[in-house]
């Protein structure tokens, strides 16, 4: 077994994907959130502005997901056929949603008819809350577990088999936080009378997360007591959740003294935290058996070979700072309150 600092190559690359994929719950939290928002706004010139907030940065955010896929499969192929073969119906429709999502911002407002304008309104806000919903519903099957057998061949169903109660209930959670996230965001780059319909809509949005997130939370430790028990026999642990606490209780806080930049990023700190309890929580598993223990997709039985874990990961140090950049660069030239001319959507 390799090392680099005292920590073996499997678990350096299970923190390089929580990394990436926290990226993209992050940055596309607040895309699909807005999106999810996107009905709820009644005049033409409000959603075209709240569609031109993300414009500039929707489609850059998804490279988050193709870097984080590849690097699934990459370092642990095992688990990406497992869990492909498991979720393949939600996959299925994640990526048809995303590809109709792109359209609708794309065509939205190529036509000056209502009836056009109406049609892709609905598919994009309707593509943003099933994208949030599907990613909470594979979130919530990962943290239950799977039937899995020898070779971690997938026992189970392959239509609705996903939409048991708790993956529902972590779908409509993690909806909630991309809503609430959305409509910071939308805060950051919006005036006048949309800015302040945002501000009663967030509040809405924050409400209908602690009530998903209290009840999924009880759910999980009275009906899946399994997914504690790294936090019982590490109590250190504990201080990811109580973080987490403190940085929910500080978005409303922020929001009432608008400081929205803040906001957004406790409430990215949020996201980041929850993505924590979940690695603590399966560590060292990626897929949980519920036939046998035996039959667990691992860090250590599903990664790839020592030297390949290796080579990437050398990949990954000199990429970050130059992934770094390009967002940096990004967000800093779009910064700013939206401005519509004639290039907008």
């Amino acid at each position: 077994m390799e090392y680099f600092l005292g920590i073996d190559y499997p678990t350096l690359w299970y923190l390089v994907i929580g990394l990436l994929f926290s990226g993209y719950a992050i940055l596309e939290g607040f895309d699909f959130g807005a999106g999810a928002w996107h009905l709820f706004f009644q005049k033409d010139l409000s959603r075209r502005i709240a569609i031109n907030a993300i414009a500039p940065v929707w489609d850059a955010n998804q490279v988050w997901l193709v870097i984080g896929g590849g690097a699934l499969f990459a370092g642990f192929p095992v688990m990406y056929a497992t869990m492909l073969s498991a979720m393949y119906v939600p996959f299925m429709l994640f990526l048809m949603f995303n590809v109709l999502r792109a359209a609708a911002i794309k065509f939205r407002s190529a036509e000056e008819m209502l009836w056009w304008r109406k049609t892709w309104d609905i598919v994009y806000s309707v593509s943003s809350i099933m994208i949030a919903f599907l990613l909470g519903v594979v979130l919530g099957n990962i943290l239950q577990g799977f039937p899995l057998g020898e070779n971690h061949s997938y026992k189970g169903g392959v239509f609705f088999s996903f939409l048991n109660p708790y993956a529902i209930m972590t779908g409509f959670t993690t909806l909630a936080l991309f809503m609430t996230q959305g409509a910071i965001y939308l805060l950051l780059k919006t005036e006048g009378r949309l800015h302040a319909r945002l501000t009663f809509l967030l509040r809405r949005g924050m409400i209908f997360f602690i009530i998903t997130f209290g009840i999924m939370t009880l759910y999980t430790l009275v009906f899946i007591p399994k997914v504690t028990e790294n936090f019982r026999a590490n109590p250190i642990y504990f201080i990811v959740p109580i973080l987490s606490f403190f940085a929910v209780a500080n978005v409303p806080r922020l929001v009432s003294k608008k400081r929205y930049m803040l906001a957004l990023v406790f409430s990215s700190i949020t996201m980041m935290f929850l993505l924590m309890l979940v690695a603590i929580q399966l560590y060292p598993t990626l897929l949980i058996s519920t036939i046998d223990p035996k039959y667990n997709v691992t860090i250590y039985n599903a990664a790839s070979s020592q030297k390949s874990l290796g080579i990437m990961l050398t990949i990954v140090v000199i990429g970050t700072p130059l992934l770094a950049g390009y967002f940096y660069f990004l967000y800093s030239t779009f910064n700013g309150k939206v401005k519509l001319d004639d290039t907008s959507y």
